[in-house]
């Protein structure tokens, strides 16, 4: 049986909602697996998700609000009494609850530890000690753990008499005496190899921890390069604080995407497509501003030559062309650095090589794109000197576009700004006024 397109869900659930088929609507919500349910939310309107959360079981709401993004969450929320509250983080595993319990208002956040036995106040609180986009705040604390001296015959037993394995279990960790980790000791080997050899003699030492420390982008580039499914997180000291799942790896690649994406655009991944128009206002008038004040800059160089442009109009009419091939070519190399960047792939020390190839690449298409605008804009105007102007002003802004492309994410990053963030909004306005600048200037000097 094959799960139906969220479009189909979707339009099933408007269809039932506007036909008034509430019993049909509350059997399709609860019918769906919590992340299902929780993406059904976010495509609503705001009036539609309320209705829908009012059919969503008490035994699910807390694993729905852990799959929404923090807005529609907070949104959800700020309609939830105490006692709701609290029911709804009864039962979550440590980790989602970490996750969670940071949005919950102080009275209930106190009334939610009171509830929770000291083991689990312990776990919450290992957690809650690291930064949460690091391993140690994505970590689940759900371990199982065997010593390097008993038999796999001793583990097996060990495990048919636990009855069940945490979610997505495809190794178990060893450890000494001292909970230290050592190494991990696969679900394969320890089904096939024979039943009296020990877990010291079939474990993989070279299955590296990772440090509760390590940023959660790190931890995705490590489960990708090593084709993992869990990890474990290890102390300085070298003693086993958890493990890392494959899912959880999946949300940080999904969220950084998103970071990526919405942040070109200088809004936060958490962005609720159904916002209201107030807030939404308020989230882009900062960005707007700020592009506002970079086109007045690129604004006033075009002012500087007032003069120039009266008595040459065809520059006017050029100056478009120039700012929009700097743009596009500084965007492409833009993106190429800021993904190598996001990827680990580039760094100070290849930086040259980079600039040198990107400079490069910008003459040879800087040179040919210039000739054949050039050649077309002196025929048209009928003045081989416009056609030179134009021709060295794309070259120069090809150039300015590549220096920038390069210079500007490495600067940002090395200053601790996000790149993708600032870096499109800086090298518009570099090609804007390099580009209006270099074909204005040239103007003035050859044909007034």
């Amino acid at each position: 049986m094959t799960a139906a397109p969220k479009t189909s869900r979707l339009a099933a659930l408007r269809e039932a909602l506007e036909q008034g088929a509430m019993r049909h609507a509350d059997r399709l919500v609860n019918s769906l697996h919590p992340a299902e349910i929780a993406s059904l939310i976010e495509s609503l309107p705001p009036a539609r998700r309320e209705i829908v959360w009012e059919f969503v079981a008490p035994e699910l709401e807390g694993d729905v609000l852990i799959e929404l993004n923090e807005e529609v969450r907070a949104e959800l929320m700020s309609g939830m009494d105490a006692e709701e509250l609290i029911a709804a983080t009864e039962g979550l595993e440590v980790d989602d609850l970490a996750d969670l319990i940071g949005d919950l208002p102080e009275t209930v956040n106190q009334q939610v530890l009171r509830s929770m036995d000291a083991q689990d106040r312990d776990r919450l609180t290992a957690v809650l000690a690291y930064e949460e986009d690091s391993a140690g705040g994505i970590m689940n604390l759900d371990t199982v753990s065997v010593r390097p001296d008993v038999t796999l015959e001793v583990v097996l037993r060990y495990l048919r008499m636990r009855g069940e394995l945490p979610d997505r279990t495809d190794r178990l960790f060893v450890v000494n005496r001292y909970d230290q980790y050592l190494g991990a000791l696969d679900i394969t080997k320890l089904l096939t190899d024979e039943p009296e050899r020990t877990v010291g003699e079939s474990l993989d030492a070279t299955v590296a921890g990772i440090s509760p420390d390590t940023p959660a982008s790190e931890v995705a580039k490590l489960f990708e390069d090593r084709d993992l499914v869990s990890a474990a997180v290890v102390s300085e000291d070298g003693r086993l604080l958890g493990r890392i799942t494959i899912d959880d790896v999946v949300d940080v690649i999904r969220e950084e995407a998103d970071h990526s994406v919405m942040s070109m655009a200088g809004l936060g991944e958490d962005e609720d497509m159904f916002a209201g128009v107030i807030p939404s206002v308020r989230r882009r008038a900062l960005w707007l501003g700020v592009n506002l004040a970079t086109a007045v800059l690129a604004a006033n160089v075009v002012g500087l030559f007032e003069a120039t442009i009266e008595k040459v109009v065809a520059l006017a009419i050029l100056m478009p062309i120039v700012a929009s091939m700097g743009g596009i070519a500084g965007s492409q190399t833009l993106v190429l650095i800021i993904r190598g960047l996001a990827l680990g792939q580039v760094e100070q020390a290849n930086a040259r090589w980079l600039l040198l190839r990107e400079v490069g690449v910008a003459l040879l298409n800087g040179t040919a794109l210039a000739c054949i605008v050039g050649v077309a804009a002196g025929l048209y105007f009928g003045q081989w000197q416009i056609g030179l102007i134009i021709f060295a002003a794309l070259v120069i802004n090809l150039l300015a576009a590549a220096l920038a492309g390069v210079g500007v994410p490495l600067t940002l990053k090395r200053f601790g700004i996000d790149p993708a963030l600032a870096g499109g909004v800086i090298l518009t306005t570099v090609t804007d006024t390099v580009g209006f600048a270099s074909l204005l200037g040239l103007g003035t000097l050859f044909l007034t």
